[in-house]
């Protein structure tokens, strides 16, 4: 035996010995301690001793291999990465390039949109609609497109966004996948997918492109601005940013600046992306996507999508098969539901639009210090354009874990969201929107963006001046469906809007 074998037998002895553990010479645990089954499987291992219980089964893991396997073993010419196409849609080229708020640059870009309705000789009819996170500019079906769009109910004829009276556009916004410039796309430098040297993106940024688009179509004014989710911040940010360019403004289910809960939900799902393999940093690219850790940032997602007395009224408690034993997979109806929910998205979108775009939702905020702050970045990266090249996000984790900070509100006399005070920051951020007309639209039942957001911009708006402040929240009596209420309820959602731009 070699003297190295020697001293690590002796060292581990030692070791032992310090712990006071009892070993045996061969380290072989006692018979009641053997935990092999008679099941034959990977997990398990072969048919050994028997066992007190068999080996659970894990059809869920056992669905994630074969998906894997699968998207391995899909041609070389085709790649196994999606496509991410949402059919036909109009697209626009912009050569000029677009400088971003974190400083970052799009030498070019390409913005995909989809119109509806007809556009009148003085061009004062336009309703520019946004989009949600991980939505395409496919609002409503076309000719050329009849698959339904996610507004389908809401755009046409007599509908909210009357195609009758209005000229309607829709975007992809930049940093998504559906034939907008992002992460996907090809640099135009090298010709190589951007991948994770796309740059960091802000709701601003995304205005910014749109408007570039309607100066291509010539258009000056928009008679509104319409979102709602995601796309409620961007209609807000649209008058902020061109004021005179903007009439009305309509922002559903959105809010004013990003708070924490929903940061916190954002982060929780691009972690548990970015903790898949197979996202490789961004570089997955021709080859295996990160589809697990997509699935389950979805099912993330889709908690937050609807409400807990409507999950009560739809699944309960409900098994999706009483007859079997539990199960460790999905096994109540609300686990399929989620499981599905997960399973259809997860080779849909691209996995780092959802970072991109989610990390802007988070940065977002109009107070007046933050804009105020962000206007001397850009003139500062502009000043300095050529020097660009190289800089890299520097960020590092902190020396020491996070502390409770001294500082913080009594537990016992917890803040009271209601009753805080309208911010002033806000208020001095929201003062060049003192003349739009508003719809500001909520839902009691949202948890994502809850009814005090919007009544926070409601009121906020009405401080800085703005007597044509329309506030509509729905009770949970009208409307279980939380934050994807504004999906669903033509009535109470539509009716609103639709009043509104009459």
């Amino acid at each position: 035996m070699s003297r190295s074998l020697i001293r690590l037998r002796a060292t581990i002895r030692d070791t032992f010995r310090t712990l006071e553990v009892p070993i045996s010479p061969r380290f072989t645990p006692a018979k009641k301690y053997t935990y092999r089954t008679n099941v034959t499987n990977a997990a398990a291992g072969s048919q050994t001793l028997n066992s007190t219980n068999p080996a659970l089964s894990f059809p869920c893991l056992d669905a994630r291999e074969e998906k894997t396997a699968t998207l391995r073993g899909r041609s070389l010419d085709t790649g196994p990465e999606p496509s991410y196409t949402s059919g036909d849609h109009l697209k626009h080229h912009s050569s000029e390039a677009l400088l971003l708020d974190w400083g970052g640059a799009l030498a070019q870009f390409d913005i995909a949109y989809e119109t509806w309705g007809r556009l009148n000789e003085s061009k004062s009819n336009v309703i520019l609609l946004h989009t949600g996170l991980s939505a395409s500019s496919h609002a409503h079906s076309t000719e050329s497109n009849p698959k339904p769009g996610w507004w389908e109910k809401f755009i046409g004829p007599g509908a909210p966004l009357d195609t009758e009276k209005y000229f309607v556009i829709c975007t992809n916004v930049i940093g998504g996948c559906y034939g907008s410039t992002g992460p996907s796309s090809r640099d135009p430098a090298n010709g190589e997918v951007y991948a994770t040297r796309f740059p960091i993106l802000t709701i601003q940024d995304m205005v910014r492109a749109q408007f570039r688009l309607l100066d291509h179509l010539k258009i000056d004014k928009l008679f509104a601005s319409v979102g709602a989710s995601m796309g409620g911040m961007q209609s807000l940010a649209a008058g902020v940013l061109f004021p005179e360019r903007v009439g009305r403004i309509a922002t559903i289910s959105g809010c004013a600046r990003s708070h924490p809960y929903s940061i916190a939900l954002r982060h929780t799902q691009r972690q548990v992306l970015m903790m898949d393999a197979n996202w490789n940093r961004g570089f997955y690219y021709n080859s295996i996507p990160p589809h697990t850790g997509m699935k389950l940032a979805r099912e993330i997602a889709t908690v937050t999508y609807r409400s807990g007395p409507e999950w009560e009224q739809r699944f309960g408690r409900r098994r999706a098969d009483p007859s079997k034993p539990p199960a460790l997979c999905p096994d109540f109806l609300i686990e399929t539901y989620l499981d599905h929910a997960g399973e259809k998205f997860c080779l849909e979108y691209d996995a780092n639009s959802l970072l991109y775009v989610s990390k802007a939702m988070d940065l977002f905020d109009l107070g007046a210090a933050n804009q105020t702050r962000t206007a001397n970045l850009r003139q500062e990266n502009e000043s300095n354009r050529s020097d660009r090249q190289g800089i890299s996000c520097s960020l590092t984790l902190p020396d020491e874990p996070y502390e409770e900070q001294q500082e913080v509100p009594s537990l016992s006399n917890p803040i009271d969201i209601k009753e805080t005070s309208t911010p002033q920051d806000l208020v001095a951020g929201l003062q060049v929107l003192n003349k739009h007309p508003t719809l500001v639209l909520g839902v009691a039942s949202d948890s994502l963006f809850p009814a005090w957001q919007q009544r926070e911009i409601a009121d906020v708006l009405r401080a800085a001046g703005n007597r044509s402040v329309t506030h509509v929240e729905l009770g949970e009596d009208v409307s279980l469906f939380g934050h994807d209420t504004f999906l669903l309820d033509l009535e109470h959602i539509g009716g609103s809007l639709k009043r509104f731009l009459a």
